[in-house]
């Protein structure tokens, strides 16, 4: 079968009709900056988690999250209003759609009319060095394509946005939800900004929130870059607002290009190593040496570099064991050094001399470095 390679479109195979035998294989065109294919041939979707199958914090449990709080891996949740909204992985227990094993679901526990300067948003915060090479903020700018899955239990105009990491450039964008209670699969195509400041290291490179309800404070005109803090769109239906209203989202893709590509299907292992880079929780076992008498060091490599000097936190329980010789109880446990790689902590253990080789079980670690 021929392969065409054109200076302008770039290369486009044929389509293979998987019913006669062949493999399930589509029309591939590389033209500009745009990649259409099944499989990708890079990292194409610049959002992470973006079919929310990772969630270290709550293992699929539901949470009414306090002010900025991780819901998945990558997802935020930003308000002005506490405990209005219930989420959790697969919510509700609805089918997924077709493809797809995990949804973001949010549930609107006690419902509120939005003021002026309310926020209600679900936000993923993209590192820069993942969207350099989009040349915002200076002439050449790339056209982007957001796609993603949606159900409601409301329908009407639902808004969201693209920010730079100041919040002072803002692309409001809207879609509509035709049918309740029914998956539907939104496209929105943004030019990109050529003006204003659009960091490219490890900082906020692109914000993309999708709205819950906001006030006129966070809401602009759809469809223009504007230089204001908007969240959403203009008269975007406010799910905050009906009690009990249900928002799942799932399939959420940012790609360069103006042509939505089906969703970038990155094995499990290679997506938690993503979600590792700004997050890693651990319990059970660590286990060390006592470098000075009565106090033990252990040290934890962690299995990716992570985006910047981690905070580490110690909570739970603490027992220390002596190896070979039985439990003992350590206490003061604190951390000793941290890096972007490693993590060493020390632990007081009284009656326990140089070179004693201990294990520090029970407590639960959490290492964030979270934009």
């Amino acid at each position: 079968m021929p392969i065409t390679l054109n200076g302008s479109t770039g290369i486009t195979t044929p389509s293979i009709d998987a019913s006669a035998g062949n493999s399930a294989l589509t029309t591939l065109s590389v033209g500009g900056n745009n990649i259409s294919s099944v499989n990708s041939l890079g990292f194409r979707n610049r959002i992470i988690n973006g079919d929310m199958r990772i969630d270290q914090r709550n293992a699929g449990a539901s949470v009414t999250p306090s002010q900025a709080s991780y819901l998945v891996d990558r997802w935020v949740f930003n308000f002005t209003q506490a405990s209005k909204f219930s989420f959790q992985q697969n919510a509700g227990s609805v089918t997924p759609p077709a493809g797809f094993t995990n949804y973001l679901g949010a549930t609107v526990v006690s419902a509120v009319s939005v003021g002026a300067g309310d926020v209600f948003v679900l936000r993923q915060r993209i590192e820069g060095f993942n969207v350099s090479d989009l040349g915002w903020g200076a002439a050449g700018a790339q056209t982007v394509t957001l796609s993603f899955w949606v159900r409601s239990s409301l329908t009407g105009t639902f808004g969201g946005a693209l920010q730079n990491n100041a919040e002072n450039r803002a692309y409001p964008f809207s879609y509509a939800i035709s049918a309740a209670n029914t998956w539907e699969q939104k496209t929105v195509t943004i030019a990109g900004d050529t003006t204003g400041t659009w960091l490219t290291n490890n900082s906020t490179g692109i914000i993309l929130n999708f709205s819950l309800g906001c006030g006129s404070t966070f809401s602009g005109t759809a469809g223009a870059w504007a230089a204001n803090n908007f969240n959403t769109v203009t008269g975007a239906t406010s799910v905050v607002g009906t009690n009990g209203a249900t928002f799942y989202v799932t399939g959420v893709q940012l790609e360069a290009g103006s042509v939505a590509t089906p969703f970038e299907r990155r094995d499990y292992g290679r997506e938690a190593i993503l979600c590792y880079r700004y997050y890693q929780q651990y319990a059970g076992e660590f286990q060390g040496f006592c470098a000075l008498n009565n106090q033990a060091f252990m040290s934890k490599n962690l299995p990716v570099i992570m985006r910047a000097t981690p905070t580490v936190t110690i909570s739970g329980t603490l027992a220390v064991d002596n190896w070979g010789i039985g439990s003992f109880t350590g206490s003061g446990s604190a951390v000793e050094t941290a890096s972007v790689g490693l993590v060493r902590f020390s632990v007081n253990t009284s009656g326990r001399t140089i070179g004693t080789g201990v294990s520090w079980q029970g407590s639960s670690v959490t290492i964030s470095a979270e934009l």
